[in-house]
């Protein structure tokens, strides 16, 4: 998925989305083969209870059900989203996604560049409210939106070190502060950047320097995520990318029905998460938790209900997928005519709130 946050081109606006179109034209093959293979503390006090509370009373007090330092729960999955938002107002739009969903998000998705500003703060004041009560996705990516060609970091350049003292420590010592777990991915879909950004070597190395730099500084509480497409066509670049179970904590991939968009035919959720999962499984590692860290589907103006009947399939696909402990909806765009992936109609986000009212999705949070 495109980064919703950043900026595209240099110049843009903050917060305006970039358009990524050698990454979409190479993800369209894949997936049509893909498809043939298979706010206030009074807006707070306005989110509804969680409706799944009564079935789930058992798991979220169950001490078995507790979930670890590396925020894997034991007795079900989370469920998160990524809420378009400008950085200043994240708590109001989570809370108005909330409020849609009748419950409290468990994971909330988030993005960061590389720069000396806002953009590339980690664990933003907005974020740290947001935090309070949930716990945080932060993707953090080698760019500096709207920067000239000059200031894009780059993967040998963060391998060699060079930008420790400016970047590296100074966002490492804001999550060591943070003191909570907090999921961090670098650069994902890094497989769509092969090879214009770099080598698949060079990405690894990189993100082993991250890593091994953050436990220099005694970082023991960053979630490391390593997060792919999962677009089959990219299969043979996966193993090349993957930088180690040491380096990693859990696996994530981004998979969707497109539908018109990019000229996709309609896939059911089903057959977007099973054969990644499977190559996941069979090719990567079949032990490490793995993560759906964006998910949704595309509208269907001739068959109004079909975005909410493609919802309804969530939580018994997701039980059945092995090791999958967090699933995030997507509720934003893609760039091309009819790339509309948000919650499109009262019924489909009706259906988006029984499917996550679904027992197997309300664990017991950490905090």
């Amino acid at each position: 998925m495109e980064h919703p946050e950043g900026t595209g081109t240099p110049g843009a606006p903050a917060g305006s989305a970039p358009r990524r179109g050698r990454r979409r034209l190479l993800a369209v093959t894949a997936a049509v083969v893909g498809a043939l293979i298979a706010g206030t503390l009074a807006f707070r006090a306005a989110v509804a209870p969680d409706p799944g509370a009564a079935d789930s009373r058992t798991a979220k007090s169950d001490p078995k059900c507790r979930p670890g330092p590396l925020l894997v729960p034991t007795c079900g999955a989370w469920f998160g989203a990524y809420v378009r938002h400008e950085k200043p107002d994240l708590e109001e739009k989570v809370l108005a996604y909330e409020k849609r969903i009748g419950r409290k998000l468990d994971i909330v998705y988030a993005y960061h560049d590389m720069s000396d500003n806002i953009e590339g703060t980690l664990l933003t004041d907005q974020e740290r409210r947001v935090g309070e009560e949930r716990m945080l996705l932060l993707s953090w990516e080698s760019k500096w939106w709207g920067g000239t060609a000059k200031q894009q970091p780059k993967w040998p350049q963060i391998a060699s070190g060079a930008l420790d003292r400016t970047v590296i420590d100074v966002q490492a010592k804001r999550i060591k502060a943070y003191k909570k777990p907090v999921f961090l991915s670098f650069d994902l879909e890094m497989d769509t950047r092969v090879p214009a950004e770099g080598t698949p070597a060079e990405f690894v190395a990189a993100w082993r320097h991250i890593h091994d730099r953050f436990a220099e500084l005694g970082v023991d509480n960053a979630v490391w995520t390593w997060t792919i497409t999962g677009y089959p066509g990219y299969n043979k670049l996966f193993p090349k990318l993957y930088p180690g179970d040491r380096y990693v904590d859990w696996i994530a991939y981004n998979q969707y029905n497109y539908y018109r968009c990019h000229k996709a035919p309609w896939i059911s959720f089903e057959e977007t998460q099973t054969e990644p999962h499977r190559w996941i499984r069979e090719n990567i590692s079949d032990t490490k938790p793995l993560m759906l860290s964006e998910f949704g589907s595309a509208d269907d103006p001739t068959r109004p209900g079909r975005q909410a009947e493609w919802y309804a399939e969530v939580p018994r696909v997701v039980k059945k997928l092995d090791g999958v402990k967090a699933a995030l909806q997507w509720n934003w765009r893609d760039p091309g005519p009819g790339c509309d992936l948000s919650l499109a109609r009262d019924s489909s986000w009706k259906s988006l709130r029984e499917a996550v009212a679904d027992p197997y999705f309300n664990q017991r949070r950490p905090w």
